[in-house]
């Protein structure tokens, strides 16, 4: 960074004495060319009259020429053509009152002003001509470069990552030390003819740590990581992107053993399709790169590409098969031991008091990523020092886990009791429909402090990590979900209900539009699924892939989980009234309840007969 401002400034300085210069010459010139005024025509005899009357101060003799200054003034003003002898001869008196004076200009000093006059604007403009083809220069460079790629180069002169600095996914780790060893010792399995993969696809959530576990592939290695995003090959130029293709490939060749690494490649192999045109085309020629380069240099080059992506169904088939990106590993979501040991490896160098407990951290943060973990230990600094305190707290982090999680407290946000009461009915609705409910998650908090975009929370925490959800939990889900709007209905009646519940119906829609489409999980449609559109985000043919007798059928089925899933509710808050209003004081007293303060708050709390979900 130093060298690149002293170059910068270096280049800065000799621009201005280049200018300097030329300002300089270009002065030069005109004050060499600037015309004098003209002066009045004498007669000799009549410069002699006047010099004899003592009417002339000074006559200049130049060759032929005089040049006459009056008495009163500084600079001559008239001038004459001397005739043939002196000026004496013509009558000047010896003692008249003037100042006679001769200059004999040579014939080299003619010539050299004759040079200077004629050479200063022509060697002016020899220099600018220089200047200019010399930033043409610079500017064809920089279209030469145009077509360059842009990968950033790791090197062993960078900050070098390990395995031991990413925790968690250790199955993917083992699949991607395979590759490390290969870099390292290829001769090993060339021996006994192994091809090691030319591509590996790591495909996951976002902020699981793909980029961080390929450069932690290059860092094991000690080879050249060249990195660069799928977005930086596309260009409104055609052929752009291919040139970058060529000219990173080129490179990492060049710096062999090497990885390349492309992040979120789905931005630049996509399926190609019979679509074309414009971006389209642009983007298919750089794909068609890729796919030489990748099956045209040879396994002992040393050189492995490694693409990152979480919508690996968008990716080309022909980008996937084997030859190219050979081997592909799930980067998953971390679990709870992984998390922990996440946790632990972004606390590490923070100072942390006795009562923090990552471990029951690790449990509450279920479906959290990598990133998510990192940003809670930074958010729990950041908070810490806010607070004056001089190391972390416990508090500390379960309020950055919250704020992550749900979005900061906005206190300033003002509201009129009776807003008040209606979010305090609202959030009691959803919890003890959660809380009764047999497959809901239990109740982790309540609150009606408005937070992140929402006037009031009910947060619901599993247990446990999960990998699959029943028929009867996601139904169970759409009832606690419903339930914010069924306990305003019960309380304020139709007319009573509020716009406070639109984010809720807007998830239950969702939830139960892939139940329907996604998981098969319909009573008319069952083990069916129906796409909501293909992979570049337009139908393929002029109509939906099914008909529209079956998409009013989906639509039928959407609508009646929704209507049961309200339904339940409703029976289930009228069930537990007492409790509601219990709950609801309790929030407007509190603001704020945790999963023990609503554990005792509904204790009494039943499901009855007719909300229980049927075999």
């Amino acid at each position: 960074m130093a060298e690149k401002k002293k170059n910068s400034a270096g280049k800065m300085v000799r621009q201005v004495v280049f200018w300097g210069i030329i300002l300089l010459i270009v002065g030069g010139v005109f004050s060499v060319l600037k015309p004098e005024a003209p002066l009045e025509k004498m007669a000799v005899s009549e410069v002699v009259s006047k010099a004899n009357n003592g009417e002339i101060k000074q006559i200049e003799i130049t060759e032929n020429n005089l040049k006459v200054t009056l008495k009163d003034e500084e600079k001559p003003s008239f001038q004459s053509v001397k005739e043939n002898g002196s000026i004496y001869e013509q009558g000047l008196k010896t003692d008249a009152p003037v100042e006679v004076s001769v200059s004999e200009e040579s014939g080299f000093g003619a010539i050299l002003g004759d040079v200077l006059i004629m050479g200063l604007p022509t060697l002016a403009l020899i220099i600018f001509f220089i200047f200019m083809m010399k930033s043409a220069g610079n500017a064809n460079n920089s279209a030469m470069n145009f077509g360059k790629a842009k990968a950033r180069i790791y090197g062993p002169d960078k900050k070098k990552i390990t395995f031991d600095e990413v925790a968690g996914n250790e199955s993917a780790k083992q699949d991607l030390w395979e590759v490390v060893d290969f870099l390292k010792a290829p001769a090993k399995y060339e021996k006994l003819g192994a091809k090691i993969p030319r591509g590996v696809l790591l495909e996951g959530a976002p902020g699981t740590g793909k980029t961080l576990m390929a450069r932690a592939v290059a860092g094991e290695a000690e080879v050249p990581f060249f990195s660069i995003s799928g977005s930086e090959f596309v260009e409104m130029f055609a052929g752009v992107g291919a040139s970058r293709v060529r000219d990173l490939f080129a490179k990492a060749k060049k710096n062999a053993p090497a990885i390349i690494f492309i992040d979120e490649v789905d931005a630049v192999a996509k399926k190609r399709s019979q679509r074309g045109g414009g971006a389209h085309d642009e983007n298919e020629q750089t794909l068609n790169q890729i796919l030489v380069e990748m099956d045209g240099f040879e396994n002992e080059t040393g050189v492995i590409v490694m693409a990152a992506t979480n919508r690996r169904d968008m990716l080309d088939p022909a980008l996937l098969r084997p030859g190219r990106f050979d081997r592909h590993i799930q980067v998953t979501l971390p679990e709870r031991r992984e998390r922990l040991d996440i946790l632990k490896v972004h606390f590490k160098n923070k100072p942390v008091d006795a009562s923090v407990d990552l471990d029951k951290m690790a449990a509450k943060t279920a479906g959290s990523s990598g990133a998510d973990l990192a940003n809670i230990a930074n958010e729990s600094a950041i908070i810490a020092a806010r607070l004056g305190h001089e190391k972390i707290g416990n508090q500390d982090v379960v309020e950055a886990f919250e704020k992550v999680a749900i979005g900061p407290e906005r206190k300033s946000k003002v509201m009129n009791e009776k807003e008040r009461e209606s979010t305090a009915y609202h959030e009691a609705g959803h919890a003890i429909v959660g809380h009764v409910l047999p497959n809901s998650d239990p109740v982790h908090k309540i609150t009606i402090i408005p937070r992140g975009r929402t006037g009031g929370v009910t947060w619901f925490l599993p247990p446990e990590d999960r990998n699959y959800t029943s028929i009867h939990e996601f139904k169970d889900i759409l009832a606690r979900g419903m339930a914010g709007r069924s306990a305003e209905k019960l309380v304020y009646g139709e007319g009573g209900i509020t716009t406070g519940a639109g984010s809720d119906l807007k998830h239950a829609t969702e939830l139960a539009r892939d139940m329907i489409m996604e998981q098969g999980m319909g009573e008319n449609l069952q083990n069916q699924v129906f796409p909501n559109s293909d992979d570049d985000g337009f139908w393929a043919g002029a109509s939906k892939p099914y008909s529209e007798k079956t998409a009013e059928e989906i639509d039928k089925e959407v609508a009646k989980l929704l209507k049961d899933a309200t339904k339940r509710a409703d029976e289930i808050l009228a069930a537990n009234r007492e409790d509601l209003e219990k709950l609801k004081d309790a929030l407007i007293e509190k603001e704020t309840l945790d999963e023990n303060d609503v554990a005792e708050v509904l204790k009494t709390a039943k499901l009855p007969e007719v909300a229980k979900q049927k075999a």
